[in-house]
């Protein structure tokens, strides 16, 4: 149900979702995705909360990290589903609560990473390392870059944590 609820909402403003859509994508009754939600809101909130998803996002030592970022994004490309965190995209067809997902995204993305990185702007580095994966996660889902996504996973690492690990370490120059 919940997957259904994503792709709904990533194709559609909020007005235009229904509960009745969802359930048929997801082949249940809307009842039952009433009786596991409660509302069109709640479910909307749930497919906007990031928390789980930035824990698998951000699961390995900093050290390593730029290089787990950009597998963890790439496995879920290349899966079935899209990379939950690039939902985010599409908050601006939800006028009504899409004020509400950018601030989840900011806290519970954004702003976890930032407390993980050392040194100074740490909050500036996290936007630019989320940027990058946002960016690449763009080039997957909706560009489908042909040179890019014909490379080996471990190749588009190789590639992309040059990018990303001085943001992540804090050897990055900051803004003043």
């Amino acid at each position: 149900m919940l997957a259904a609820a994503r792709r709904a909402f990533a194709r559609h403003a909020y007005a235009d979702t229904t509960i009745a859509a969802i359930a048929d994508d997801a082949g249940v009754s809307p009842a039952l995705v009433m009786k596991y939600y409660g509302s069109k809101e709640r479910l909307f909130t749930q497919v906007f909360t990031f928390d789980a998803d930035a824990t698998a996002l951000f699961d390995a030592p900093l050290d390593g990290l730029a290089r787990h970022m950009v597998l963890h994004l790439l496995a879920t490309q290349r899966g079935q589903t899209r990379d939950p965190i690039l939902r985010i995209a599409f908050s601006r067809h939800h006028l009504e609560l899409g004020g509400q997902a950018r601030a989840n995204f900011r806290t519970q993305v954004i702003d976890a990473l930032a407390a993980r990185l050392p040194g100074p702007g740490a909050p500036l580095r996290a936007e630019m390392a989320i940027g990058v994966l946002l960016g690449l996660g763009a080039l997957y889902a909706t560009v489908q870059a042909d040179r890019l996504t014909q490379l080996d996973p471990d190749e588009v690492a190789d590639l992309y944590v040059p990018l990303l690990q001085p943001l992540l370490c804090g050897e990055a120059p900051t803004a003043r």
